[in-house]
């Protein structure tokens, strides 16, 4: 399983990159293989708020769509706008290309819930 060490994860299959006080958010690699080919993604607008555990958008794949759920409480502060033409990079890129939003949070806090990749990688085994 591909799961770069330097970031934390849910049990809802988003990744999370700590970065100058932000955190840039996206889904796993496993989250986009058991999707299958990503078709359309929609993200929220600069300037909202997300809320912990509430859903910030969703990715349509050719057999479902789902859900994308806030790891943290925050202000989105940038979305990779690039998905709106070329969603395919979920699937070739998750961890690269295919960053979602990047989030101000508004509790550090929130950040002592989420998972190492040792722990999201036995989540995952586990289900």
């Amino acid at each position: 399983m591909d799961l770069p060490k330097d970031l934390l994860y849910t049990k809802e299959h988003e990744w999370i990159k700590k970065e100058n006080g932000n955190v840039r958010i996206g889904i796993t690699s496993f989250a986009q293989d058991e999707l299958g080919d990503v078709v359309f993604v929609e993200l929220p607008e600069k300037g909202e708020d997300i809320q912990a555990d509430e859903p910030f958008g969703s990715v349509e794949s050719v057999k479902t769509v789902s859900e994308l759920y806030a790891p943290i409480t925050g202000k989105v502060v940038d979305i990779n706008d690039e998905l709106e033409d070329s969603p395919e990079f979920v699937n070739e890129s998750p961890y690269e290309k295919a960053w979602m939003i990047v989030v101000e949070p508004a509790d550090e806090a929130d950040l002592d819930n989420l998972l190492s990749a040792e722990q999201y990688e036995k989540a995952v085994t586990e289900d």
